[in-house]
């Protein structure tokens, strides 16, 4: 490892998903990866749009550096917070990455058409779903050079 690498900030992660068991599993996937980086969680696309906007309860809410974004949430789904995302110059600056369990083509096909930046479907074996998240921080967080945050 680096110097840089040990002198670098930790990153901020936005994690919406509404299923308790998949949030517990993602905690425990970045406790059991040494993971440094904080994660935010709020369970459904509202919330998610609150706190992207630092709006309410979120109102102190840093930016995110990426987002885990699960496609079927409860009062506004992840399509619709995909498109406001990329409707919004600044918020389309955050990688976001579709976590959900649908494999369904036309799922992936409009995910990438609202400019999501990757589609990863949960593995149901815990090991495997530990391994995808070790892998995913790595690429986004070690070797991707992400835009920087703006400071209000």
């Amino acid at each position: 490892m680096s110097e840089q690498d040990c002198t670098k900030e930790p990153a901020d992660i936005l994690l919406v998903e509404d299923n308790p068991g998949d949030v517990r599993l993602t905690e425990e996937a970045f406790n059991e990866c040494r993971i440094t980086n904080t994660l935010h969680v709020v369970g459904d696309g509202i919330e998610a749009l609150d706190f992207l906007y630092q709006r309410g309860d979120h109102a102190d809410a840093p930016r995110p550096d990426l987002i885990l974004l699960d496609l079927n949430l409860p009062r506004k789904n992840g399509d619709e917070v995909l498109e406001e995302i990329a409707e919004n110059r600044e918020l389309s600056r955050i990688p976001v990455l579709v976590l959900t369990s649908s494999k369904s083509e036309a799922d992936i096909v409009r995910s990438y058409d609202l400019h999501a930046n990757a589609y990863l479907t949960k593995p149901v074996n815990p090991e495997v779903f530990v391994e995808m998240v070790r892998t995913f921080e790595q690429f986004w967080f070690s070797i991707v050079q992400l835009p920087p945050k703006e400071r209000g």
